[in-house]
């Protein structure tokens, strides 16, 4: 069995499919969601926590062996965060400190587990 396609319908079937692909793969882009090396899915919950670390309190900025890499972006962040200098207790605040650390932050332009937004009011989950 053989189908005849003129090429105008053949133009439109590729355009077709080439919308339905675009729009799978920005879907899959806006998703609040990473992977890992193993290609498992990682993302923030709704309970503020990344892979069972709560994204509030005293952070550590470090060069190696991070809790969590993070990208910092101006749009589509997984992430506000607030630095407040104390009582870091609410979802996406963060108090810098150079030792004893709840966590500790790489700061990546790629392959980030989390991306964050720094904010100056409204932190947590966008």
């Amino acid at each position: 069995m053989r189908i005849n396609l003129s090429r105008k319908n053949l133009i439109v079937l590729v355009t077709l499919f080439s919308l339905i692909v675009s729009g799978f793969i920005f879907l899959n882009g806006i998703q609040n969601e990473t992977e890992d090396e193993t290609g498992k899915t990682l993302q923030v919950a709704d309970d503020c926590t990344f892979n069972g670390i709560a994204l509030h309190g005293k952070v550590q900025f470090v060069e190696s062996n991070a809790d969590i890499k993070v990208k910092i972006v101006d749009s589509f962040p997984d992430l506000n965060v607030k630095v407040v200098n104390s009582f870091p207790d609410e979802c996406g605040e963060w108090q810098i400190v150079d030792s004893f650390p709840d966590f500790k932050v790489q700061i990546v332009e790629s392959f980030p587990d989390i991306k964050v937004k720094f904010v100056e009011s409204f932190p947590g989950l966008p």
